[in-house]
């Protein structure tokens, strides 16, 4: 197993959908191999293939934090199955070296997929949780979405990419979600003034 390049925002086969795997052959173990060296390597979160270039329709995760033991999470043919709620997500990705803004994502999600020995099982991520999270933005990936087609403020988006030297936005890749739109509206009001309170608080 190796510690593959990671394929970085601009390269045209992010964009690309990925296959199915039909057999969970010793390619794809292998593939599923070298996601977890890279990503471990790279300290991420999640990876998925076509950010090694490799569009199969897998990804790898791990949100174990600090001493907890590390705990890989193999993902292979993943769907979702439910969606519900919203989240502020704060998000980064390998394929954009030290690139992070705000994000909408649904704060629960359910997700049925095979793990590396082709075993069938169904995951539920909620809260808004980091599982949550990760499980909405490396499944993107599989059909050639990016973090920041669900971007929340595109002009804040854009001046962090032109600091980290990556390319623009792609305006037309940007997804409308309205349900998810207008509750991320209420979550931002709510932010806004659970601040203001904090500073009138502050000033007594």
């Amino acid at each position: 197993m190796s510690i593959k390049k990671v394929v970085k925002y601009g390269e045209p086969s992010l964009r690309q959908p990925s296959k199915e795997v039909h057999k969970v052959s010793q390619k794809i173990k292998t593939l599923v191999e070298d996601l977890l060296d890279t990503m471990y390597a790279q300290n991420g979160v999640g990876l998925a293939a076509p950010q090694i270039g490799e569009n199969y329709r897998v990804f790898v995760i791990d949100v174990s934090t600090g001493d907890e033991p590390l705990n890989p999470m193999v993902f292979i043919n993943p769907k979702i199955i439910k969606k519900s709620g919203a989240v502020i997500s704060h998000e980064g990705c390998l394929s954009f070296p030290e690139a992070f803004t705000d994000v909408k994502r649904y704060s629960n999600v359910m997700v049925k997929a095979m793990d590396s020995k082709g075993r069938s099982f169904v995951l539920e991520a909620k809260d808004g949780s980091l599982l949550a999270r990760a499980i909405q933005h490396e499944f993107d990936h599989l059909d050639g979405i990016l973090f920041i087609d669900h971007v929340i403020n595109r002009f804040e988006a854009e001046e962090v990419l032109k600091k980290c030297n990556l390319p623009d936005i792609d305006i037309e890749k940007i997804i409308d979600e309205p349900e998810l739109s207008e509750k991320i509206e209420v979550l931002l009001k709510e932010k806004i003034k659970n601040n203001e309170s904090a500073k009138d608080n502050a000033a007594e």
